[in-house]
């Protein structure tokens, strides 16, 4: 196990990866929602219902990445835009400080990645809250996220099959691939994990479903320095031995901007699809310009030529693509940012006491201190000037 000098060591590594930028307050288009269940996770509930929807809409859960506010990730993405265009509900759950320092989904801590557990269980109960509240369509579930919402998604896609139809992965991580601070380091830098085989078991194991798995979209950029992109083809291998497929027998569309590869099922249907953004670093892929522009450009917000948002809406089946309008296009920002030094890190400051987590829920403080190993953790980086 790495001891405590390398972790900040790694922390302080991502933290120079960054310059500093401008930070901008974003558009906060969604509403507070109040949701029935036990809430073990201590998540914040927030969502975008377009006007006039209609009974049976499909769902978008959206999960954002680390220093990122649910608000922030919508604003940069365009989701509530496309959701209002096309009538569809959305849900964003929100991570709190409490639970994380740094706002990221503990993805990787037992007690928050499985089912009936911890964050799994608050966004599967908000899930439900939404469906009844709002008379959607069950078999329409989708769930998307960035970094370490990504990595949730992973775990929500493992955790709850029967739930979703299907899922999208950005810059994300396998389920199960680690369950300590150490392990998602090395993890998040391609080194180690679980074999294709064990990958697939773990998911297997993760839910007692026995029906058809959910469809997956994985993006990741090439020059990704956060989380390794190898992560992308290790989780294409943990969900095509679940679809049946080999890893190797896949379809091309390359692009100047991208690498596609699509894998279908033995009916023609695809059941799984990648995108391989070429030279793109760490964050979600936006095509900000045109008359089918969404999103804004900002940190971790990266102007691409290519929209995940509409793509991955497309995929899902919840805009058509024979009459929506092309975004190929679209390639100039509609904003200059740059990125800041916050760090989107899956999960990198999560708490490894879980003892100690659970009593600050049950104070139900975001102030309050920590101790143990993450007040060790978190006065090493204050000295260091890491964190606030």
């Amino acid at each position: 196990m790495r001891n405590l000098s390398d972790t900040i060591a790694r922390l302080a590594t991502l933290k120079a990866a960054y310059g500093q930028g401008k930070l901008r307050s974003p558009r906060d288009r969604l509403k507070d929602m109040n949701t029935t269940g036990s809430n073990p996770g201590a998540l914040r509930a927030r969502t975008f219902i377009p006007e006039n929807l209609v009974s049976g809409a499909p769902l978008v859960v959206v999960l954002h990445g680390c220093t990122q506010s649910a608000a922030a990730y919508d604003d940069g993405s365009g989701w509530s835009v496309l959701a209002e265009r096309y009538g569809f509900a959305l849900l964003f759950p929100e991570q709190q400080r409490a639970n994380n320092p740094n706002l990221c989904f503990n993805w990787f801590v037992p007690g928050d990645a499985k089912r009936d557990a911890g964050e799994a269980l608050s966004i599967r109960q908000m899930i439900e809250t939404m469906g009844k509240r709002y008379g959607l369509d069950r078999s329409r579930i989708f769930i998307v996220g960035l970094s370490a919402g990504g990595a949730m998604s992973s775990v929500m896609l493992a955790s709850y099959p029967d739930i979703f139809a299907g899922g999208a992965i950005i810059a994300g991580l396998p389920y199960g691939s680690a369950t300590t601070m150490p392990e998602a380091f090395d993890r998040m830098r391609g080194h180690g994990g679980p074999s294709e085989t064990e990958l697939q078991k773990l998911v297997r194991s993760a839910s007692p479903y026995q029906g058809k798995w959910p469809t997956i979209s994985v993006w990741h950029g090439t020059a990704d320095s956060i989380v390794d992109a190898s992560n992308m083809e290790t989780i294409i291998r943990q969900w095509a031995g679940l679809h049946g497929v080999q890893a190797t027998d896949y379809v091309c569309e390359s692009e100047e901007r991208y690498l596609r590869k699509v894998w279908h099922g033995a009916d023609g249907r695809v059941l799984i699809e990648s995108y391989a953004i070429h030279g793109m670093g760490h964050g979600t892929p936006l095509a900000t310009g045109g008359p089918d522009g969404y999103g804004k450009a900002g940190p971790y917000m990266l102007e691409s030529g290519i929209s995940s948002t509409l793509q991955i809406a497309t995929f899902w089946g919840l805009v058509d693509a024979a009459h929506r309008r092309r975004d190929d296009t679209a390639d100039t920002p509609s904003e200059d940012y740059v990125h800041t030094g916050e760090i989107l890190m899956p999960g990198a400051l999560a708490d490894a006491n879980e003892t100690d987590r659970s009593n600050r829920r049950q104070h139900g403080s975001a102030d309050a201190q920590p101790v143990g190993i993450q007040k060790i953790i978190e006065d090493a980086l204050r000295a260091a000037g890491l964190m606030k």
